[in-house]
């Protein structure tokens, strides 16, 4: 049995929104058993973002100034976002821009590992969506970084991924809205 074959993703946890009238952001905090220089690389590295992330990015994000085409992965059509790097204080702090939402990184040593917060803008009717999405991606991360790397699961193939429902539903629950069903007619839990 291969180690994505084992992989079953956690209960939703961790995570928190703040919500500014219309504006809504997804607080998800990880402890990771990696140094934050690894995690900084994995964040930051075109090679690295590659196997976890929900997009390619064709240059390294890890300077402040840097322009970067951010492509999503697993996309009916391809989009493509333009960003600048907004902050990169390695290994401590990210910013930069999806699209129009802001993404913030925080890396802070803890023991040997790393406390790994996003703050990420997302529209409040899919704020379980992309809170379950990133549960993934950062699992996937982990694994990647642990040696025992799972592969890329976004997109189309994370909603049809095993956990991913139950993660919406839960992390819809937690933050008090309705999980949207994606795809259509999904079950709710």
């Amino acid at each position: 049995m291969t180690h994505r074959e084992q992989y079953s993703p956690g209960p939703a946890s961790g995570a928190q929104v703040r919500k500014d009238g219309e504006k809504w952001t997804l607080i998800l905090v990880r402890e990771l058993h990696h140094p934050p220089e690894k995690v900084w690389r994995a964040l930051t590295d075109p090679a690295h973002l590659r196997e976890w992330a929900p997009f390619d990015a064709d240059a390294s994000l890890g300077t402040t100034g840097t322009a970067v085409k951010l492509t999503t992965v697993g996309a009916p059509t391809p989009q493509v976002s333009e960003t600048t790097v907004t902050r990169a204080e390695a290994p401590r702090l990210l910013e930069y821009n999806w699209g129009d939402k802001d993404l913030r990184w925080e890396l802070e040593a803890l023991g040997e590992g790393t406390r790994l917060t996003l703050w990420h803008n997302i529209d409040r009717r899919f704020i379980s969506m992309g809170a379950a999405g990133w549960h993934i991606c950062m699992d996937v991360m982990d694994h990647l970084l642990g040696g025992t790397p799972i592969g890329r699961i976004v997109a189309g193939e994370a909603m049809n991924f095993g956990g991913w429902q139950r993660l919406n539903a839960e992390y819809a629950e937690q933050f008090g809205v309705e999980a949207p069903g994606w795809p259509p007619n999904a079950p709710k839990h």
